[in-house]
């Protein structure tokens, strides 16, 4: 099941990052002569409402769909575990305060808080990102917080502390190495998860603006097509569908070898 998933993650990393050398035509190209056609010779998945190749746009739209998911993830990842390290760590007034923050933002669904933020910040693919980046970031604080909580415990922190290292140094050296495996295993299983959020917001026409190609907005130009031209649909949908996919299997094999993450996802998925 793992392999399965890396096989195809790291297919779809290779084409992220080779997008400009493999699309057969200009993902941009207008040709309206050649609108709505199925998939053919020149135009392997068909040609969408302006004429432009559907496969070119698709390629090219991999880097957006997963180098977003993946920064957003980035962003998250680094105020969560600053967040959660700080509440853990020094415990007290702080830890009350930095908890009570995450429970105000876990108190909203994730996709109703992110739409709050961007009819603030306004359209557009970068404020999708930040907006969803500012609301994902709590799941890593909490789970970061109850690990440094764990760790605080073991023998060789109460070693490190009784000869006198700095917080800098025993965060650093001490309790991030043994908490990051467990985060980078939650955060595999959720980049599936972003994608198909970031996708969403792209389809409700919040996310990246035409004409540039991504998956979600490909899925929200094609829907009033859908009668006539269903491959506008079709191969978006399967895109996406396939790339949460290994994401997913990733994620599921690694977690079930991490006792604290996998609990910590099943009581995620039931709030």
């Amino acid at each position: 099941m793992k392999t399965s998933g890396l096989i195809i993650v790291s297919t779809l990393f290779v084409i992220s990052f080779l997008a400009p050398y493999l699309v057969p035509h200009s993902p941009l190209e207008i040709n309206l002569d050649r609108r709505l056609e199925g998939p053919n010779e020149i135009y392997p998945l068909g040609t969408d409402h302006l004429g432009r190749c559907l496969l070119s746009r698709l390629i090219d739209g991999t880097r957006r769909s997963i180098g977003i998911a993946v920064l957003t993830q980035a962003i998250a990842l680094t105020i969560g575990i600053s967040v959660g390290m700080l509440s853990g760590y020094w415990g007290g007034r702080l830890d009350f305060l930095l908890m009570r923050l995450v429970d105000l933002t876990l108190a909203f669904p994730s996709l109703i808080l992110s739409l709050a933020i961007i009819s603030l910040l306004g359209p557009g693919i970068q404020n999708a990102m930040i907006a969803f980046a500012l609301v994902h970031w709590a799941f890593y604080a909490r789970l970061v917080r109850g690990l440094v909580i764990e760790v605080k415990e073991r023998k060789f922190i109460e070693a490190a502390v009784a000869i006198g290292v700095s917080p800098s140094r025993m965060i650093l050296r001490h309790y991030l190495p043994n908490i990051f495996s467990s985060i980078l295993v939650l955060a595999s299983l959720d980049t599936g998860r972003v994608i198909f959020a970031l996708s969403s917001l792209g389809f409700l026409g919040l996310g990246a603006q035409p004409p540039i190609p991504e998956w979600g907005a490909m899925l929200n130009e094609g829907r009033l097509l859908i009668a006539t031209a269903p491959h506008l649909m079709l191969f978006p949908g399967l895109a996406i569908l396939i790339t949460v996919m290994g994401f997913n299997l990733i994620g599921e094999a690694s977690m079930w070898r991490r006792k604290d993450v996998s609990i910590f996802h099943s009581e995620r998925m039931l709030s």
